[in-house]
């Protein structure tokens, strides 16, 4: 059972990154969610206000895949063109354009009135701790998508460059590291990111190589993430 549960995450993560490799408009979404992401850090929206973002962000990526994902069955059953088949690839395109208009509309109820008082308000002096932490593993995890794209194998989870796991417990540490300022919390949090690095050595899923980017990546993407936030928000303050 253990087996088919790796091999199903496996196979949904290759869904992905084919999606990601393939498809420009895919691409497009995710340099976008990054953004949008970023953006959320530095005005500190509310938790209900991250949520909604998140979720608009998630539709829009779910619809395009799910487009391509049409695509392709459409072009399996026919090559020769077929109006009932344009039909179908023309509505599922409506659902990605519904969906990116939703995000449009997400965003602008979110971030117009913290874009139209940001040189008045004092709301944006700090950056939360919370929305960095979140949104620093979110960026970590799209870059790892984006790096695992690049390779030919379609076994994501088992092995390629950079491990994913190693760079998500790095991007913890170095979050409760910048955000506690505790010595031995972060002790706490480097040793557990060092154990998650460690198993994925031991069960030979990653090299050495893949190992050490995915800490890399981890770790100064989330210090990156939150000196420039801070910079920008110093900026505006």
């Amino acid at each position: 059972m253990f087996r088919n549960m790796i091999d199903s995450f496996n196979y949904a993560i290759s869904g992905i990154v084919h999606g990601f490799k393939t498809q420009r408009n895919l691409k497009i979404h995710f340099v976008a969610g990054i953004l949008v992401i970023i953006s959320s850090i530095i005005f500190r929206v509310t938790r209900l206000e991250l949520i909604a973002v998140l979720f608009a962000i998630t539709l829009v990526v779910f619809a395009e895949m799910i487009n391509t994902a049409l695509e392709y069955v459409v072009d399996m059953i026919t090559e020769d063109y077929n109006p009932l088949a344009q039909k179908a690839k023309n509505v599922a395109a409506g659902a990605v354009l519904v969906t990116a208009l939703n995000a449009l509309l997400v965003g602008f109820l979110v971030f117009y009135t913290r874009l139209w008082s940001i040189q008045s308000s004092p709301a944006y002096t700090t950056v939360l701790p919370s929305h960095l932490m979140l949104g620093s593993m979110i960026i970590v995890f799209f870059c790892v998508i984006m790096l695992k794209a690049r390779q030919k194998s379609d076994n994501f989870l088992q092995g390629g460059m950079p491990s994913g796991h190693t760079a998500l417990s790095f991007s913890l540490f170095a979050s409760i590291t910048l955000f506690s300022g505790h010595p031995l919390l972060a002790s706490f949090a480097f040793i557990q990111a060092l154990i998650v690095a460690e198993s994925r050595l031991e069960a030979n899923i990653h090299t050495v190589t893949e190992v050490v980017v995915g800490a890399l990546l981890g770790f100064f993407i989330t210090v990156a993430v939150y000196a420039v936030s801070t910079q920008i928000v110093l900026m505006f303050s």
